[in-house]
């Protein structure tokens, strides 16, 4: 498991939209699994699954973001997790897959 988190200044809506078509577009196997968007006030949060093939491990990894504003000039909160990708059974081994997947992430930023 590989974790980022950010603190980002922009459009909400912009970071989020950015993010999806960076990670879609960046991989031929990569989709996006599921979605959630609460909105309390001005407050706001997304959330969004992303799945991609990992040639390196031979299994598919996931990549969940988290992005939150408490208000309208509030920062972007990013927090973003990947799991999926070690081979062993008791203990986490080759994890360049999440590694890599988050990178990608990274890079977007």
């Amino acid at each position: 498991m590989a974790k980022l988190e950010r603190r980002l200044s922009g459009d909400f809506n912009q970071i989020l939209q950015k993010i999806e078509n960076g990670i879609l577009s960046g991989s031929v196997s990569a989709t996006l699994e599921d979605s959630s968007y609460f909105r309390s006030g001005e407050a706001k949060c997304a959330v969004r699954v992303f799945e991609r093939y990992s040639y390196f491990g031979g299994n598919r990894v996931s990549l969940s973001v988290t992005l939150f504003q408490e208000s309208l000039n509030a920062p972007v909160y990013l927090s973003a997790i990947t799991a999926g990708g070690s081979q062993a059974m008791f203990f986490k081994m080759n994890t360049v897959g999440e590694e890599a997947f988050l990178q990608k992430l990274d890079e977007l930023l």
